[in-house]
């Protein structure tokens, strides 16, 4: 079990994809209907990254991105943003960057996810063994980078070097169906990733997968802590989320916001999450500062672009100190 204690560091380590995100222009027009879009960095580890930066923290990507100008545009992006890319590579050949067509609207929203010969999927053990994890306060992931080979044996082998140097490991579950083969292979997976992390996060319909039964995902949650997790957030929407760690249960609420997109609400919930526990709030109040980070996503255009800076965050929070989420 690693020591959360070293989160205070601020310094993180994520492995996963880097992307592009066209949003058509203006917000609310439908796909198929559009002529402009608006184009910017996605990818949830790169959101994450972002998120965490712009919060104060410092943030490095491992991941590979294609060698034409899509990975350029990714790499200018990271640049940009202040995330690390020291161990970004670029590959050749047939591979390709995610591309994510997304809507800014609510009703009949459509994301169309590009992830044929994902670039990121040839990241191998030799990128996550070129990190010098002793420099880090903590390895973060998220599910897509398990989805498939090479990238899913490298991850676990990143997980063992970072255990190894007293990391802790936070995994974000992430599932996205379009990118395993099976199901089933993506639960016998996902289930062993948990069981070496130390904070899992994930929304009920990923924890039921993960259970392999859908009613059964807050157990799955409560087993992952009972076996050596120390905080496992299971988030049920609208219904705000159940935080388990070894000492109890925290139910807390969501900040009601006027929505303009269902997206980037988890990357923005796991940087302010993390954020906050590296600041050392309590469990929590770093759940409620996650809760608010992805209230203001979805309020936003864009993912990354849409991630709060700090004073942003804290003038939120203090608005909604009368009524924060019980």
């Amino acid at each position: 079990m690693a020591d959360l204690t070293r989160l205070k560091g601020g310094h993180f380590i994520i492995i996963g994809r880097a992307g592009m995100d066209f949003y058509p222009d203006p917000p609310g027009t439908r796909t198929e209907d559009a002529t402009r879009f608006f184009a910017c960095l996605g990818g949830s580890s790169a959101n994450i990254g972002v998120a965490l930066v712009k919060l104060g923290g410092k943030a490095d990507l491992v991941t590979c991105v294609s060698d034409d100008a899509i990975g350029r545009f990714a790499l200018n992006e990271l640049d940009k943003y202040g995330v690390g890319r020291a161990h970004v590579r670029s590959v050749g050949g047939e591979a390709r960057n995610s591309l994510a067509v997304v809507e800014t609207r609510i009703e009949d929203h459509q994301s169309v996810i590009y992830r044929n010969g994902a670039a990121d999927f040839e990241m191998t053990a030799a990128d996550v063994e070129g990190v010098d994890y002793s420099a880090y306060s903590a390895l973060i992931t998220t599910g897509t980078v398990l989805a498939s080979e090479p990238s899913r044996s490298a991850a676990f082998r990143g997980f063992d070097l970072a255990r190894a140097a007293g990391l802790p490991l936070i995994f974000d579950i992430d599932y996205r169906p379009y990118s395993w083969p099976s199901p089933e292979v993506a639960a016998e997976v996902y289930s062993k990733a948990g069981a070496l992390c130390d904070v899992i996060v994930g929304n009920d319909v990923e924890f039921g997968f993960m259970a392999g039964d859908y009613d059964r995902g807050l157990d799955k949650a409560r087993e992952l802590v009972a076996r050596g997790a120390q905080i496992a957030v299971y988030k049920m929407g609208e219904k705000g989320a159940i935080t388990i760690t070894p000492d109890g249960e925290i139910t807390t609420g969501i900040y009601r916001t006027e929505a303009l997109k269902p997206t980037g609400a988890g990357d923005s919930f796991m940087g302010g999450f993390v954020s906050g526990l590296s600041e050392g709030l309590t469990v929590r109040d770093a759940v409620l500062r996650g809760s608010a980070a992805a209230a203001m996503v979805v309020a936003r255009v864009g993912c990354s672009p849409a991630m709060p800076t700090r004073d942003e965050l804290d003038i939120f929070l203090r608005d909604h100190a009368g009524h924060a989420p019980a």
